[in-house]
């Protein structure tokens, strides 16, 4: 199955690449350098708010394209290393740990995650004491989230496996060779319908933390500034039109002809996944605070994936907001 998911993403990005490639044959000759966005993930329901303001911005005059990578580490290594301008994520312990002249600037969505387990194997969190668990990256908000439940529950996995993409952890969870991971809403409504009444969502306490910003490098960030603002004002304008009206999303993926090759699965699920996403705020508008920053820290460290920030938290270390101020001015 992994090899099928892993077939899929290289056609969607081959095919992506290739728009990109004949959008940038279009341009004249003087017209200026593409924004380079990189994931760290496969293409999917939930990249059609991001695709969506990304042609927006292009419709502005800002050329855009999107690189899909195996996995959030490598995605930010590519920002690092210059050969991606902006990475999706929310590297805060890499930023911490490296001094990396890294900066987010845009928080695209919060985290509300589905902890599941087949109840053939566990019903609590307790019975996951020397299991082993499956997320979606290292340093994502998934393991993050399971650390975070380990700490307070008072166990600890005895692993955890990195499966990029809920949707291949839902598949792996059906076919049996998963028994406790973290999903999506829409991963969870799939265990529901098809799992024959075998799969379980563990309890979580309330968390409020950041899944998934838009980062880049500061150099980045201060030479496109003007590019980067537009790109904000649009990603501003779908969020607050997804917010008001999720079915557009719908009708926008066919405008603009994103992924196309979506299963009809999938297309089945994109009013759903955003209905419920507009429901529970996971794409939160305004685009971020440093409130925000000082929860995102403080979730970080209980789970441990953070040195704990002692006094006030020194926002400026992990966030550039100026683009988002004046985007929103």
């Amino acid at each position: 199955m992994m090899q099928g998911f892993t077939m899929m993403r290289r056609h969607v990005l081959a095919v992506a690449m290739g728009g990109a490639l004949a959008g940038m044959l279009a341009m004249p000759a003087q017209a200026q350098q593409a924004i380079r966005v990189a994931m760290g993930d496969i293409a999917s329901v939930e990249t059609l708010g991001l695709l969506i303001a990304m042609e927006r911005a292009k419709e502005r005059g800002v050329p855009m394209e999107l690189t899909f990578f195996n996995s959030e580490d490598v995605a930010t290594q590519a920002v690092v290393g210059g050969q991606a301008d902006i990475g999706v994520g929310a590297p805060y312990a890499f930023i911490q740990n490296s001094r990396a002249p890294l900066r987010m600037f845009y928080r695209m969505s919060t985290l509300l995650f589905f902890p599941v387990v087949n109840t053939d194997h566990y019903t609590t969190w307790a019975d996951l004491d020397g299991q082993e668990v499956t997320v979606h990256s290292r340093g994502s908000g998934t393991e993050a989230l399971m650390r975070l439940m380990e700490s307070q529950h008072g166990i600890t996995y005895s692993a955890i496996s990195y499966v990029p993409g809920a949707e291949v952890r839902t598949g792996a969870m059906l076919q049996g060779t998963i028994n406790a991971s973290i999903v999506d809403s829409s991963g969870f409504r799939l265990l529901e319908e098809q799992g024959g009444g075998k799969f379980a969502r563990l309890p979580l306490d309330g968390v409020n933390a950041t899944d998934e910003a838009l980062y880049g490098n500061e150099r980045f960030l201060n030479e496109r500034e003007a590019d980067v603002a537009i790109f904000v004002e649009e990603l501003l304008r779908t969020w607050n039109d997804i917010n008001e009206n999720p079915e557009m999303v719908a009708e926008l993926r066919t405008q603009y002809d994103l992924l196309p090759d979506l299963p009809a699965a999938g297309v089945d699920d994109i009013t759903p996944y955003y209905v419920s996403a507009a429901e529970n705020g996971v794409m939160p508008l305004g685009g971020g605070t440093t409130d925000d920053v000082a929860d995102d820290l403080a979730f970080l460290a209980a789970a441990g994936q953070v040195q704990p920030v002692e006094g006030d938290v020194d926002t400026t270390m992990f966030w550039d907001f100026d683009i988002l101020t004046a985007a929103r001015d």
